[in-house]
């Protein structure tokens, strides 16, 4: 039985899905939407919700505990400067979920993930400044 068990597998193993996670969070952070399959998103958008959650909270533990699943020291910079000014009144409900039609090759669902009051052209400037942009 799956009693009290959170999180999908994703067909992968501990490290693999934690690795993969994070390199979505961080790729949704920074250019604001990603296209994934609706399993991975749903996933992602958990661990998204979290960070910007502790963004908010803003004290040395939440940036602690959010360098510890980031590990980059100017992602989590960059994600403490940027998302509570983007989300002052929001408790929750920071990412969105868009289903996509399946995908040609194999049919998997796929999902658009994309950051609720998300300006692109702020987000550019901040990133650059940061020396993120690639």
């Amino acid at each position: 039985m799956r009693h009290l068990k959170r999180g999908r597998k994703l067909g992968r193993d501990h490290e693999h899905r934690k690795a993969l996670l994070r390199n979505q969070v961080r790729s949704l952070f920074l250019y604001g939407r990603i296209t994934t399959t609706l399993p991975k998103a749903k996933e992602t958008r958990r661990y998204a919700e979290k960070m910007i959650h502790l963004a908010k909270k803003g004290d040395l533990a939440a940036r602690r505990q959010a360098r510890r699943f980031l590990v980059d020291r100017v992602l989590t910079n960059y994600v403490f400067a940027v998302f509570p000014g983007l989300f002052p009144d929001r408790e929750s409900g920071f990412v969105r979920l868009f289903r996509l039609e399946p995908r040609k090759g194999d049919g998997a669902q796929m999902a658009l993930l994309e950051l609720v009051n998300f300006s692109e052209d702020e987000a550019r400037k901040v990133r650059k400044r940061l020396g993120l942009l690639h």
